[in-house]
C-alpha cells in the first residue's frame, strides 16, 4: 500500500475552488438597452443638428414634435381624428384578414382550385393597392367605406398568403392518422389543420398589422376631413413640418403598440406549441 493510500481521504489536497463563473447580462435587457441607446443617439443628434446644421423649418426637432404631441392630447383635438383611424383599421383588419384566413383554409387544402386560381390572384396581388385609393374614393366615396376596403384588401392578401402556405404545410401523416381511425374533414381540419397553420395565420396578421394602419392613414391623405392622415394633410398644406413629423410620429407609436398586441395575442394563440 502506498503512502498516499493509508492518508485520510481530507487529508488530500484538493484544487483551490476558483471564483464562481460570472452570468452574463439578461440577453432581453441588452437588447432592451441598445434599443434605448439607439433612439437617445438619433434624437440627441436630430436635437442638435436642429437649428445649427440643418434649418428647422425643413426638420423641425424631438423637442418641438413632442410638444405638439403634448398640446394635441392637452386639449384633446387629436382624440376623434386617432378614433377614426383606429375604427378604420379595426373593420378593415377584421374583414381582409377573416376572408384571407377562411379562402387561405380553402384553397390550401384544394390544390386543384388553386392551380386553377393562382395565376388570377396573383394579377389582384400585384396591382400597387395604394395606387388604387383613388378609385375606391370615386366608387365608395370620401368616408369610412374606401379606407375600409383599402385596409380590407391589403390586409386580405398578407393573410391569405400566409394561411394558405400554413394549411399547404400540415404533415400528412397526421391527416392520414386521423382518417384512418374515421375522421371526418371538419374533424381534421379542427384538431390538426387549424392548429398547426395557426402560427402561420398570426405572421400574416403581425405583417398586416402595420400595413393597414398604413393604408388608413394614406386613405385619409388622399381624401379625408377626418383622420390622422387627414391631421398631417392639413399641416403640410400650411408648411408646418412641426405637425407632419408630430402626426407621422403618432402613428409609428400607434403601429408599434398594435404589434406588441399581436404579438401578445399569438403567444397565447401558439401557447400548446410553447408548452
Amino acid at each position: 500500500m502506498s503512502e498516499t493510500e493509508t492518508l485520510p481521504r481530507s487529508a488530500v489536497a484538493s484544487p483551490p475552488a476558483g471564483p464562481p463563473p460570472r452570468r452574463g447580462m439578461n440577453p432581453k435587457v441588452k437588447i432592451a438597452l441598445g434599443q434605448i441607446a439607439v433612439v437617445i443617439v438619433w434624437l440627441g443628434s436630430w436635437e442638435l443638428m436642429s437649428g445649427r446644421v440643418i434649418d428647422p423649418f425643413f426638420s423641425s426637432s424631438p423637442s418641438a414634435v413632442g410638444q405638439q404631441l403634448m398640446e394635441w392630447f392637452r386639449t384633446g383635438s387629436i382624440w376623434p381624428h386617432l378614433l377614426i383611424t383606429l375604427q378604420e383599421f379595426g373593420v378593415g383588419l377584421f374583414v381582409g384578414g377573416l376572408a384571407g384566413v377562411l379562402v387561405g383554409f380553402t384553397l390550401g387544402r384544394l390544390p386543384t382550385t388553386a392551380a386553377v386560381l393562382n395565376p388570377f390572384v396573383t394579377v389582384v396581388y400585384s396591382m400597387p393597392k395604394l395606387a388604387l385609393a383613388p378609385l375606391f374614393v370615386l366608387w365608395f366615396g370620401i368616408g369610412f367605406g374606401s379606407k375600409i376596403v383599402l385596409v380590407g384588401l391589403i390586409s386580405f392578401f398578407l393573410v391569405f398568403y400566409n394561411t394558405f402556405t400554413g394549411a399547404r404545410d400540415v404533415d400528412p401523416l397526421f391527416i392520414d392518422s386521423l382518417r384512418i381511425m374515421g375522421a371526418n374533414r371538419l374533424t381534421i381540419y379542427r384538431r390538426v389543420v387549424m392548429p398547426s397553420a395557426v402560427v402561420w395565420v398570426m405572421t400574416g396578421l403581425r405583417i398586416a398589422v402595420p400595413q393597414a394602419v398604413i393604408g388608413a392613414v394614406v386613405g385619409e391623405l388622399i381624401s379625408s376631413n377626418q383622420g390622422v392622415g387627414y391631421v398631417i394633410a392639413n399641416a403640410a398644406a400650411f408648411f408646418n413640418t412641426t405637425g407632419v413629423l408630430a402626426g407621422v410620429a403618432l402613428v409609428a407609436c400607434v403601429s408599434v403598440v398594435l404589434s406588441q398586441m399581436i404579438i401578445m395575442l399569438e403567444r397565447w394563440a401558439t401557447r400548446w406549441k410553447q408548452g
